[in-house]
């Protein structure tokens, strides 16, 4: 069953260090189209629905350029805006061995985040849609895009449209104008039906401590204590992510509903991984995909961790699974070559 879902936030341009080099370490930079909820109306219209994304890009060829990435992917971009300013940027040098990978940010004063809330008609914007997703990206970017995002999230509860809410906490740009996360995310959380956070993102927003032991533990009571601050708030999903190094790590996923229906996934073991940039939101779009075509809890988050270990296996922002792949996966079909 397809549904539209829009999706707002900025459509970025990512320059990396080719392999596993540091930033310039060759005059070399390897140019991808990303952007957290451009990443998610990827995956979703490579499984089959109708994802739509609203923003700005710059009025020049790096904004056709991105424009036209999206679209390739079968992505509807009528509502993305040509604008004056400039391309939202950030840098990506990918680490190795014991040595992290790092994000170097230049977005200020780009395009999108020059666009303030009167700059979109939701009302005709989310006709049509079944859902619309948001992140804590883009109001971390500045007090104008944070009123956008809050208009955003406001008109599609007034339109009976389903909110989805990445929590996607990017210290370094709140940092940049001292914005207040806990405040602004707050309120955006309060209007959302599902959300992807885990206990930090909800440290950030409700002061909330654990002490528990167990990554389960912790998840199932920041779930809670999320359910009693927003009464609108149903789901919640996060991945749990063990690191033994940059290029093997451990995965699994949990969710757990108002109603107080958990599932869990089995724990992936990615040993040999190319680019984990854009797994959380191959995350979101899989779970998405999954309430959206009538599976179950544990069907959903299923397919959705499904999707987050594959990205590892891509280079670049987006997810390029479809959705026989997700679920052949996730029915642990083997290595075999598809022929």
């Amino acid at each position: 069953m397809s549904q539209r879902i829009v999706c707002f936030g900025e459509l970025l341009l990512r320059l990396g260090a080719p392999g596993h080099e540091r930033l310039l370490q060759s005059p070399a930079l390897q140019v991808h189209v990303g952007g957290a909820e451009a990443n998610v109306a990827v995956a979703l219209a490579r499984y089959g629905h109708e994802a739509a994304v609203v923003g700005r890009v710059a009025d020049n060829a790096l904004g056709a350029a991105a424009v036209a990435e999206l679209r390739r992917h079968g992505v509807d971009t009528r509502a993305v805006q040509p604008a004056p300013g400039r391309m939202g940027l950030y840098f990506l040098e990918t680490g190795a061995g014991h040595r992290p990978s790092s994000v170097l940010y230049d977005r200020a004063d780009s395009a999108f985040a020059r666009a303030g809330a009167d700059a979109y008609d939701w009302p005709a914007l989310l006709e049509g849609a079944a859902w619309l997703h948001l992140s804590g990206v883009t109001p971390a970017l500045g007090p104008v895009a944070a009123q956008a995002a809050i208009a955003a999230a406001q008109a599609a509860r007034r339109a009976g449209v389903r909110v989805s809410f990445d929590g996607n906490f990017r210290s370094k740009l709140w940092q940049a104008w001292s914005g207040d996360a806990a405040a602004i995310l707050r309120e955006l959380m309060a209007q959302a039906e599902l959300i992807f956070a885990d206990h930090r993102d909800f440290a950030v927003v409700l002061g909330f401590e654990t002490d528990a032991a167990s990554a389960e533990q912790r998840f199932a009571d920041a779930a809670r204590a999320a359910f009693a601050a927003f009464p609108q708030l149903q789901r919640v999903a996060s991945t749990v992510r063990v690191q033994h190094s940059v290029d093997r790590q451990s995965l699994s996923a949990l969710s757990l509903h108002r109603d107080g229906a958990a599932a869990q996934t089995p724990v992936c073991e990615l040993s040999a991984i190319v680019d984990r940039i854009g797994s959380g939101d191959a995350f979101a779009a899989g779970v998405l995909h999954g309430l959206i075509s009538g599976m179950d809890e544990a069907h959903s988050l299923q397919f959705g961790w499904g999707a987050a270990c594959l990205k590892h296996a891509v280079p670049g922002d987006f997810g390029w699974s479809d959705a026989e792949e997700v679920a052949a996966f996730v029915a642990q079909d083997g290595y075999h070559v598809r022929r």
